[in-house]
């Protein structure tokens, strides 16, 4: 099965915010989310990834209302678990969604996500998105105590943290490397399907060819950074080429 591409397109809105925040009703706004979005399907993006945050620093409620429409693939929303974020995903229905911790004062996602903590509120949460025909990842880090937790949760992804891994160097490299390939050997082994994302960039992403029945990896920062030189369409269909180098199940056997 070939490794999937999801395109998160947070940082798109973020320039967009940074000009036109204390003036949304201009009549020329860009860049447009929607609009890099259907580029980056074009040029082969199996997904687009959106966080609507309870802050709105960056996607607005329109953004992710105007993806569900007008996207072809299919609309992964990451949302914190608030009364708020559900309510608007149950109404929106996007094909996927992905829990996240979120903190007001962090830059960006800082760690996964406390399944064990905050089991009995995700456990409402996922039960009524569940019902709505939601399809449920928890983004978290490769712990087996959070792993076992999400599978009892009943989701059906996760999303493993890879920041740490991308953040470290040598040994520790090596080491938080190994904790997701156990982390992913676990997750399949309690049925669970595993996705990746965070700190993934065109060099170490070949390094995260280790961990085994990964599914897609959710990848933003990078992809936007490259586009600045080369052009969106250009850098999405060169992160997707380095994905379709993932090797088979068979080859991690």
């Amino acid at each position: 099965m070939p490794l999937h591409l999801g395109v998160n397109i947070d940082h798109i809105a973020t320039l967009r915010q940074a000009r036109y925040a204390r003036n949304p009703q201009s009549i020329l706004i860009e860049p447009d989310p929607v609009a890099a979005a259907l580029v980056a399907e074009k040029a082969g993006a199996d997904g687009i990834t959106a966080h609507l945050r309870e802050d709105r620093r960056h996607i607005q409620d329109h953004d992710v209302f105007a993806l569900k429409e007008r996207l072809a693939t299919k609309l992964n929303l990451e949302m914190g678990n608030t009364p708020e974020i559900v309510n608007i995903a149950l109404k929106l229905r996007p094909h996927d969604v992905c829990l996240v911790p979120e903190n007001r004062n962090e830059i960006t996602t800082e760690g996964g996500l406390d399944c064990v903590t905050h089991l009995r509120a995700l456990e409402k949460s996922i039960e009524r998105l569940h019902d709505a025909g939601i399809v449920v990842s928890l983004f978290i880090d490769p712990d087996p105590e959070q792993i076992r937790a999400a599978a009892a949760l009943k989701a059906e992804f996760i999303e493993l943290h890879t920041g740490t891994f991308a953040g470290a160097v040598g040994e520790p490299r090596r080491i938080e490397l190994q904790r997701l390939v156990h982390g992913a050997t676990l997750a399949h082994e309690l049925g669970l399907r595993i996705n990746a994302g965070h700190g993934l960039n065109y060099t170490n992403t070949r390094e995260l060819f280790g961990v085994p029945h990964l599914v897609e990896l959710n990848i933003g920062h990078a992809i936007v950074s490259r586009a600045l030189l080369t052009g969106l369409a250009t850098a999405v269909s060169e992160m997707k080429a380095l994905c379709n180098e993932y090797p088979s199940a068979s080859a991690h056997a």
